[in-house]
């Protein structure tokens, strides 16, 4: 079944003659990304755009949502007063599900405990006419990429690996929920033109290296803020050689550079990709474009001419990559790793190998996993570690189950979850986590923040390939390096790991029975979405108050936090999913993950009206009962991984009216300004060192706030000094508009746009 065949349809039809108009406007050959962005233009371009600077509205043929984040963004475009979505729009449940059990239980298990908000979702789909996945039907990037992704079109999602989309050659990028409505309501969609990274692959992957071990390499050159505010285009022949879910696993994990997305051109494994999963007419009509879905001849022969930087990989010198402890971009070569981790004091014994996620979890991926547990089979080895299975989708799971891997899997002790997050967002009920003890797991995922899959912040999670996760399952050994060492088996012999071999499309072709799919009502004016006022997982959302247009000032010093921030901190995963629709509720997680800077402590703050330590809500809650507001500092890329809006939408609640930080990551500073909150950079990164613990600070020339005028923070000090440093930020005159109402949404509400 092809999905919204005449949009596409409406896209490919247009498409050359915007590529053609792109470049006589910038009178130059173009980059995929340059292609895809100008075709999805909001108005025709005058003037060739400057990367960095200038913010561009554009046209997204479509948006997708998963469970967790789009009760928030939905419960929002309730209050936008619009009849339906007038863009393609679903609703995926993927994030709730806890896994512990293993897959039959596990989804009866979400499907009891979740039902309230399952229903909601369901009927505000049928309602408003958005596709909606059911429970099990799979992890949203996955289904995207089997059912909507296609080639040259853009695509907006309420979860920072919407990216995965550019695996089809899409221009797919993860926003805030507040993003999404807009563009629901017929809104443009506004982002700053990027800069351009160009990655040229070379040679070809062999042995046990895989596109996994591609990004990995690529995180530990860039770092996680490497990519902020770049999309990356990947091209060469090395790029060709990839399967179409690998180059998908490549973009998932482009999230963790930072990079506003990756994407790669439109090849022949694309093609393969939508025939097998039944999208033949998009592949007849790409083909008929398919010089426009690449980047032009000349700017792959002279990359430095047309990216802002080249960086270039010979794939067939790539060995396997583990990245990790507790970042994505700490890589290591894994026959690096034994010397490394020794010298580290990371914990060498594996206790649990963890395959699948949104980053890996295809057909492809589970087919070479399952090789490699074959021969272990074959050889007679079992797995030293737990071992753990999550197929990203049911058409995945059923196809795998009947060409024999789940079997496979169970017989070196693996046990299949639910095809859901999981494990990969803190949704694991994993024994003994509570202990806290130092631990290692591997697995396949694409973040390892601490805390992050189980809760316990000494468990040392570190990111590979699932062939690689799967031998290390078996090996039990973080220092394992399959490509040259030997195992003991039942039998006490000396045995070697042969090199993974997989299927990058089943031989037998895709099969599902029920692949999980609603489809809305046809006219759903009549149907009620009823929010139960007593419900501690829902809640109606009240407008947030519009700014009076005075200074701040006396603003209470609620935290200044120390190091890495991550969404994660600051509203966690993990228990707290079960509150994403309920504002109040989910606002007692805030910044509870920051580690203070005055005491080294994680939810321990000074409050100033009372002189003692308290959590971080608490203290917020505090002052805004007493009408006092706050301000949250913070350090380099705050705000770093996940899309949540709620990390911004509770501070908003709580009474915090300023955010000021070294640096932001791109959608946490953009979902703090749709929220209506002021977020504001050092001038000087230096003048991180002046806030004191029991500061009050005034930000002044709030009156005359302009693009690129900086505004000045007069700090209080509590021994009667005051210091006046400089602060930055990057609002543009539609969004001091967003600050002005109170909210994004405020606005559209006010100029009755919906």
């Amino acid at each position: 079944m092809v999905f919204d065949i005449d949009m596409i349809k409406r896209v490919y039809g247009e498409f050359a003659s915007k590529v053609e108009q792109a470049k006589k406007i910038t009178g130059k050959s173009l980059t995929l990304t340059e292609k895809i962005l100008y075709a999805h233009l909001d108005k025709p371009a005058k003037n060739a755009f400057v990367r960095a600077k200038d913010y561009v509205n554009f046209r997204p043929d479509r948006v997708a949502m998963q469970d967790a984040t789009a009760q928030m963004a939905l419960l929002q475009f309730m209050q936008a007063g619009q009849k339906t979505s007038l863009v393609p729009t679903t609703v995926h449940c993927d994030h709730l599900i806890m896994a512990r059990d293993g897959v039959a239980k596990d989804l009866s298990v979400a499907q009891k405990t979740n039902k309230e908000v399952y229903e909601f979702l369901s009927s505000v789909s049928n309602k408003y006419g958005l596709g909606f996945w059911k429970p099990g039907a799979g992890i949203i990037h996955q289904v995207v990429l089997e059912n909507y992704a296609f080639p040259g079109g853009m695509m907006i999602g309420t979860d920072s690996h919407t990216v995965n989309a550019g695996g089809l050659g899409m221009i797919a990028i993860g926003v805030g929920g507040a993003d999404a409505v807009d563009v629901m309501v017929g809104m443009p969609w506004e982002l700053k033109f990027p800069k351009l990274i160009g990655v040229k692959l070379t040679g070809k992957m062999n042995g046990w290296t895989s596109a996994k071990d591609v990004v990995l390499k690529v995180a530990g050159l860039l770092t996680v803020k490497g990519g902020t505010g770049c999309v990356l285009e990947y091209f060469g022949e090395g790029a060709q050689s990839i399967s179409c879910t690998g180059k998908g696993t490549i973009c998932n994990m482009g999230a963790e550079i930072g990079a506003t997305t990756s994407t790669f051109g439109y090849d022949a494994s694309m093609e393969r990709y939508l025939r097998a999963t039944g999208r033949q007419d998009v592949a007849d009509m790409a083909n008929q474009i398919r010089e426009h879905l690449t980047g032009d001849k000349a700017v792959y022969e002279q990359p430095q001419n047309y990216f802002d930087q080249v960086i270039e990989i010979n794939l067939s010198e790539l060995e396997p990559y583990l990245n990790g402890p507790f970042s994505p971009d700490i890589a290591t070569p894994i026959g690096k790793m034994k010397e490394i981790a020794e010298k580290n004091g990371w914990p060498l014994k594996v206790d649990v190998g963890l395959i699948g996620s949104c980053t890996n979890s295809s057909y492809e991926d589970i087919s070479r996993a399952a090789s490699i547990a074959k021969i272990a089979i074959e050889k007679n080895l079992k797995a030293k570690a737990e071992f753990t299975i999550t197929p990203g989708s049911e058409q995945v799971r059923f196809t795998i189950e009947r060409d024999g891997f789940i079997e496979i899997f169970e017989k070196i002790g693996g046990k299949v979850f639910a095809n859901a997050c999981g494990p990969c967002i803190g949704q694991w009920k994993r024994d003994g986590a509570e202990k806290q003890e130092k631990n290692t797991i591997v697995h396949s995922f694409n973040r390892n923040f601490a805390k992050r899959a189980d809760g316990n912040p000494n468990t040392h999670a570190f990111v590979a390939s699932p062939e690689i996760v799967t031998a290390l399952a078996i090996a039990g050994e973080l220092t394992f390096n399959p490509l040259t060492d030997y195992l003991v088996n039942s039998k006490g012999e000396q045995v070697k790991l042969s090199p993974p071999l997989g299927d990058e499309l089943p031989k037998k072709g895709f099969e599902v029975k029920d692949a999980g799919y609603q489809e809305p009502a046809s006219d759903g004016r009549n149907i009620e979405v009823a929010v139960n006022p007593e419900s501690d997982r829902l809640q109606l959302l009240t407008p947030f108050e519009p700014w009076d247009g005075k200074d701040f000032t006396g603003l209470n010093l609620l935290i200044k936090a120390k190091g890495k921030c991550t969404t994660d901190h600051i509203s966690m995963a993990g228990p707290w999913l079960k509150y994403r629709g309920h504002l109040d509720n989910i606002s007692n997680n805030m910044l509870i993950g920051a580690v203070n800077y005055f005491n080294d402590k994680t939810n321990s703050v000074f409050n100033h009206e009372t002189g003692q330590y308290a959590e971080v809500p608490a203290t917020a809650r505090a002052y805004k009962s007493k009408g006092i507001g706050s301000i949250v500092v913070g350090d380099e890329n705050y705000g770093e991984g996940s899309s949540r809006e709620h990390a911004a939408m509770e501070p908003r609640h709580l009474g915090v009216k300023a955010v000021l930080v070294k640096s932001f990551a791109r959608i946490h500073e953009t979902n703090l300004k749709k929220q209506g909150m002021l977020a504001l950079t050092f001038a000087d990164k230096n003048d991180y060192d002046k806030i004191r613990e029991k500061d009050k600070i005034d930000i002044i020339g709030l009156g005359q706030i302009s693009p690129d005028k900086p505004l000045t923070a007069v700090l209080h000090h509590d021994d009667g000094t005051k210091q006046e440093i400089l602060v930055n930020h990057s609002y543009n005159l539609n969004q001091i508009e967003w600050l002005k109402a109170g909210s994004a949404l405020n606005l559209i509400r006010i100029s009755g746009i919906a």
